[in-house]
C-alpha cells in the first residue's frame, strides 16, 4: 500500500500517541494486572490499525480524484507499441 507524505506524517502522529498507551499497558502487565494490560495494549494497536484502514471523510476527495485520473488518463504499455 503506497503512502504519500501526508499519510506517513499522519501515521507517525498516531504512533506517537499510541506509544504511551502501549507502554502503560506493558507496565500493567509487568505488575501482574493482565486484564488492564491487555486492554491498554489493544487500544494502542487499535489506534494504529484504525488510522491505517478506516476511511475518513477527509480521505474521500483524494480517493475520488485518484479514481477519476485513473479513468481519464490511460497509460500505454511498451509491449503494445511493437
Amino acid at each position: 500500500m503506497a503512502q504519500g507524505i501526508l499519510d506517513t506524517l499522519g501515521l507517525m502522529a498516531i504512533v506517537v500517541l499510541a506509544i504511551p498507551v502501549g507502554l502503560f499497558g506493558v507496565e500493567h502487565l509487568v505488575r501482574g494486572e493482565m486484564v488492564a494490560g491487555v486492554v491498554y495494549l489493544g487500544i494502542a494497536v487499535g489506534m494504529v490499525v484504525i488510522e491505517q484502514y478506516l476511511t475518513t471523510p477527509t480521505d474521500l476527495p483524494g480517493m475520488v480524484a485518484e479514481k477519476t485520473v485513473g479513468a481519464v488518463v490511460k497509460t500505454e504499455d511498451p509491449a503494445d507499441e511493437d
